[in-house]
């Protein structure tokens, strides 16, 4: 496997990916909303697509090996909920219509369970970002139903934006349904480290068609 395509290429956890893979050796399709914001270089190249037009996103990801997908519709979006679970749809839809195989998404620590019960459903969960973490949950869902891609949904730690960025390790452990905890009772992981477990999982398959999560 030597190319890959990442959609969110230039977000939060859209451009470590795009580093990681090309630090790695991939050739990196990077698409976004503005191509003009990726730095391409002899591994990375990019387009300007709407995720929403299915045909055209499905057109752009042909020919490539895996897609990896990070976007996400904004946190201060006011239509955030519908707009990240219609987006999310259409990118499925669109990697199906492309040919790609194995596809990797990156959803929200929300639906990982404590005591029996989802985060997101939680009292003391953030309301700023409730609705786009009970999108990603629903989303979840729904792509638990389809048969046709090799797909696996990564739910990042609970802390990873306030978490040690700037730090790569290369160092982790996995969970599939709960969130990972360290000594301290915190779930932290770098952005950094996301990619890094990101591209791990498109080496190594540890997680087809399944949710997991990660942590320090």
């Amino acid at each position: 496997m030597k190319k890959v395509a990442v959609i969110g290429a230039t977000g939060f956890v859209g451009t470590q990916v795009v580093n990681e893979l090309s630090n790695r050796g991939y050739e990196v399709e990077a698409i976004a909303r503005d191509a003009s914001k990726v730095q391409q270089n002899e591994k990375v190249t990019a387009k300007s697509v709407d995720v929403n037009n299915v045909d055209e996103l499905a057109e752009a990801l042909k020919g490539n090996d895996a897609v990896i997908n990070t976007f996400n519709a904004g946190w201060t979006n006011p239509n955030l909920y519908d707009d990240f679970l219609n987006g999310s749809v259409n990118i499925e839809k669109a990697v199906e219509k492309s040919g790609v195989k194995r596809f990797i998404t990156v959803g929200g620590a929300g639906s990982l369970y404590i005591d029996g019960k989802q985060l997101v459903d939680g009292p003391d969960f953030p309301a700023e970002i409730k609705p786009g973490a009970t999108a990603a949950r629903d989303y979840l869902n729904k792509i638990k139903e389809n048969n046709t891609l090799d797909w696996t949904f990564f739910s990042p730690a609970i802390e990873m934006h306030q978490g040690t960025a700037g730090i790569r390790t290369g160092k982790y452990r996995t969970a599939l349904e709960n969130p990972v905890f360290d000594e301290n009772g915190r779930s932290v992981l770098s952005v950094e480290d996301v990619a890094v477990v990101l591209v791990d999982e498109l080496e190594q398959n540890n997680h087809i068609r399944e949710r997991f999560t990660a942590a320090y």
